[in-house]
């Protein structure tokens, strides 16, 4: 069997090693890295560092190569676009791509209304703008995102997010009236609580978060992620999200879907909110819409999107042609590849791999997800559940250096998240796995040389 995952060298080698020299000495150290080379090229499910080592790739540039790495279909787009302009302003004279982007996103979002879409440059972007339109829309101020949440790094998305460490240590002060709602997080619901128990208290929880910290009339949106990405991959129940929603439509607050890394098939569906029965009055999108270029976009309700005057949304390369084509082609891809049913594909054959392996080490304490959003949480046994990021890194660090790039996640750091791109083949999926799940059990064989 041919291995896709070749480390020939030490990590950095010696090309790596003078590339990372010469960035350290002009990119902030604050700019973090996973692996630490540098890639030469990437094709599907699959990186080439500049000493020549492969890498599968299981994080998918955290979640935005869905149809992966410079696929034909994606290159032939680009280029064809490059050669007719690269960018005029769409608000400056504009260009078809955006219209037809526009078209397409409307058409596959959920519900059977009106819906009018903004195109941006990244997630933070859409989620700012989704904030700016609901305000313009409800009259009101009030912005509620939820306990574990990520949103961005811009003032606005950082405050909207909940983890301080990296994201907002010694950045404030933040944006005014944001608040952070309880989520459901069962993997840690309090001991003795069944799960239906634990749901309705967390939906009692909420009731009581909308009289104790903000009154419902002056919130203009909650922002919800369908699966936490950052958090932990954390799935909510279909009930709380159910009551969540019904609370809003019933205090004539907006519900915004946050779906930059659950989008475009990720979860089974173009949009992880299929899975929970709503329909959304603002849904943001990037990462895998764009398929490695940058774009981004907030899909919504005619009337609430056209409560802005002329000029008041836009921006300088918002919907840049190149980002269009790409999406265009990405969505094609998602279509004519049948990547929403791979994705379910992909997630169960995690899952059964790790359930599996659950039952060899005590580490594994919960194993969750849609589709092909799947993550581990690490703790230091499964009796305790003291989460174990120490031990989380040192897997995540062995498979690297085995030739398997995948990534942390979690408030707590010790979650090791899943986000392959989608057109990963069966034999790179297994030789992943099998380098991944061999860490876990090795680290753990060893756990004594790490600590809490």
């Amino acid at each position: 069997m041919t291995n896709h995952a070749v480390v020939k060298t030490n990590l950095p080698g010696p090309v790596a090693s003078d590339l990372l020299e010469r960035r350290h000495q002009v990119v902030p150290d604050a700019v973090s890295y996973g692996v630490p080379t540098f890639a030469e090229k990437a094709e599907g499910a699959v990186i080439t560092d500049v000493d020549g080592n492969t890498f599968i790739d299981f994080a998918g540039a955290i979640g935005t190569i869905n149809v992966g790495h410079c696929h034909p279909k994606v290159k032939e787009a680009l280029h064809a676009q490059v050669e007719k302009y690269i960018h005029t302003g769409f608000n400056v004279m504009m260009y078809e791509p955006y219209v037809e982007l526009a078209e397409k996103l409307a058409e596959l979002a959920p519900g059977s209304h009106n819906k009018k879409v903004l195109l941006q440059n990244s997630g933070a972007e859409a989620v700012e703008n989704a904030v700016k339109v609901a305000r313009k829309y409800t009259g009101r101020q009030g912005i509620v995102t939820f306990a574990n949440a990520f949103h961005g790094r811009t003032l606005m998305t950082m405050s909207m997010t909940s983890k301080v460490k990296p994201y907002k240590y010694e950045f404030g002060p933040f944006a005014p009236e944001v608040y952070k709602a309880p989520f459901p997080y069962a993997y840690r619901r309090p001991e003795g609580m069944s799960e239906e128990e634990y749901i309705d208290f967390m939906i009692d929880q909420f009731n009581d978060f909308l009289i104790k910290e903000v009154a419902p009339e002056t919130i203009a949106a909650v922002v919800m992620e369908p699966v936490q990405g950052e958090g932990g991959f954390i799935v909510p129940d279909r009930k709380f999200v159910q009551a969540v929603r019904n609370l809003c439509k019933q205090h004539s607050i907006l519900f915004v879907a946050d779906e930059i890394q659950t989008g475009f098939g990720r979860t089974g569906s173009y949009f992880a909110v299929e899975h929970f029965d709503i329909i959304p009055d603002l849904i943001t999108v990037s990462k895998s819409l764009g398929a490695g270029t940058p774009i981004s976009g907030v899909i919504g309700r005619q009337e609430i999107m056209d409560a802005a005057n002329s000029g008041e949304l836009g921006g300088t390369y918002s919907g840049n042609p190149l980002g269009c084509r790409a999406a265009l082609a990405a969505i094609e891809i998602i279509e004519e590849e049948g990547l929403n049913e791979r994705a379910n594909e992909i997630g169960q054959k995690v899952k059964d791999t790790f359930n599996q392996l659950r039952e060899e080490v005590e580490c594994i304490g919960d194993v969750r997800g849609i589709g092909a959003m799947v993550a581990v949480e690490i703790v230091n046994d499964k009796e305790n559940k003291t989460p174990d990021k120490v031990l989380a890194s040192q897997m995540i660090a062995q498979a690297q250096k085995q030739g398997l790039l995948v990534l942390g996640a979690g408030v707590y750091g010790n979650v090791i998240r899943f986000l392959m791109p989608l057109v990963i083949s069966d034999g790179e999926l297994e030789e992943g796995l099998g380098i991944i799940t061999r860490s876990v059990r090795n680290i753990w064989q060893n756990k004594s040389q790490y600590s809490v």
